[in-house]
């Protein structure tokens, strides 16, 4: 299912952005009519006299209408984005972040089992509360959790996130390039999905159930290599790289806006969220909860940052000369135009 949407997004960009530069033929019309009176048309009155003397120089009582029109090729009005798109730089930039990813899945799908020699510290009460007391401080707490119906709920904002950047195609200037920030969207995503797979494929980290010894939680779930890649929660960064993406790009569309910190505020809460449920369900610690709110974040922001078009108003060059004090210098010079 993930599969098709991400290829339908993709579709959808392709053919959004090449609507964008498309030309539309503007037709301008311009109608001239007058209407010409003989001198019937005209009281015979000592005032009209005048008038009537220059009837009789025109034409007849018949309208007389002037037809031009005027065809151009003129490109569609549209806000100027923010950003820049270059389909070669980007497209690798994407196809890289796809292919690491489908790597990184490889990697997770091919992890090991718990090794035989490690499952006894976790079948052994005294043994398994050694390790618990050796987690970090921060991690502690959620060693042991289990909840299925956790699990299953932070399923629905971690869903409800990847919509988040479409409801944001109603703004007007948004939708003026609808292309490029799916583009943009997708890039973002694609970042995102190869650090955390090639992660998870490469670390070991057991998750907060396998240190459940209730018996709730059965040791084949336990020792499997599912319950090995802890590290870090890939549901939280993929998030936090949907709302924060959605937060940034609004925010660069609409500098003046009004209520942007609510839209940063909702992207805030919505990986945190997540995180809290994932912690919930003993699939991550707080520590991977963290780490993968940070970095989805981070690209979120970042990808659209790294973007934006430069500033023409800024000016770095070197510079050199004589201060007061009649000594030489040389260095740079920074000039800003407003």
């Amino acid at each position: 299912m993930k599969k098709t949407i991400s290829l339908l997004a993709i579709l959808f960009a392709i053919h959004t952005y090449a609507q964008d530069s498309l030309n539309v033929t503007k037709i301008n019309y311009n109608f001239n009519t007058g209407l010409t009176a003989s001198q019937d048309t005209i009281p015979q009155d000592n005032n009209y006299s005048s008038l009537s003397n220059q009837s009789k120089n025109t034409s007849t009582n018949s309208p007389s209408t002037s037809f031009s029109g005027n065809i151009q090729n003129k490109s569609v009005d549209k806000s100027t984005s923010p950003y820049e798109w270059k389909w070669v730089r980007d497209g690798i930039w994407t196809g890289v972040g796809i292919g690491a990813s489908a790597y990184g899945l490889i990697l997770i799908k091919n992890k090991d089992d718990l090794p035989l020699a490690e499952r006894d510290k976790f079948l052994d009460p005294v043994k398994l509360q050694e390790e618990i007391d050796n987690l970090p401080f921060l991690d502690k707490w959620v060693a042991g959790n289990h909840s299925e119906n956790a699990n299953s709920i932070s399923d629905i904002p971690f869903a409800l996130s990847f919509a988040a950047p479409f409801a944001f195609l109603f703004d007007a200037e948004i939708n003026d390039h609808t292309g490029q920030y799916i583009g943009l969207y997708i890039e973002s995503l694609a970042t995102t999905a190869a650090i955390y797979t090639i992660t998870a494929g490469l670390v070991d980290r057991s998750r907060p159930y396998v240190y459940d010894n209730s018996g709730d939680t059965t040791d084949d779930r336990r020792f499997k290599n599912n319950g090995q890649r802890s590290f870090y929660s890939g549901h939280v960064a993929a998030t936090a790289t949907a709302t924060f993406f959605a937060a940034k790009a609004y925010s660069d569309f609409n500098p003046d806006a009004n209520g942007k910190v609510f839209i940063w505020g909702g992207a805030a809460v919505l990986p945190a969220a997540v995180g809290v449920f994932r912690m919930e369900a003993g699939q991550h610690f707080l520590t991977d909860v963290l780490l993968g709110y940070v970095l989805g974040a981070g690209t979120g922001i970042l990808v659209p940052e790294l973007h934006k078009r430069k500033n023409e108003n800024i000016d770095i060059y070197p510079s050199s000369g004589t201060s007061f004090n009649g000594d030489s210098y040389n260095g740079m010079a920074f000039r800003y135009t407003f």
